[in-house]
């Protein structure tokens, strides 16, 4: 068992979607968050009022997996990337579950 983090724009949440299903990673978690690109922008952006949105419209997915349906995913995550026309590819991280427990109800 290893945990599967994804961070995307939103522009591509729908696309990430479609690559836990063509894994077969049924089971995940999600969340709207801003990304942020250097610390500069971030502390243009920190004062009281400011004029627009600091950080851009993302989405962060993670999942408790198996190791062999990650690799299915990052394959298609990579794919994916060789084709994006912006700066903002799907970012995938993997780290290593030392403990678990897993309740089947």
């Amino acid at each position: 068992m290893k945990l599967l983090i994804v961070t995307v724009v939103s522009e591509y949440e729908k696309h990430v979607l479609q690559l836990f299903k063509e894994s077969q990673i049924e089971s995940f978690s999600g969340s709207g968050i801003e990304g942020f690109k250097t610390a500069s922008s971030f502390l243009m952006n920190s004062s009281w009022f400011p004029s627009q949105k600091s950080g851009a419209d993302s989405s962060m997915f993670f999942s408790f997996t198996e190791e062999d349906k990650i690799d299915v995913f990052l394959k298609l995550v990579e794919e994916f990337n060789k084709n994006v026309k912006t700066k903002n590819p799907i970012h995938a991280a993997v780290v290593p579950i030392e403990r678990y427990i897993y309740n089947i109800l």
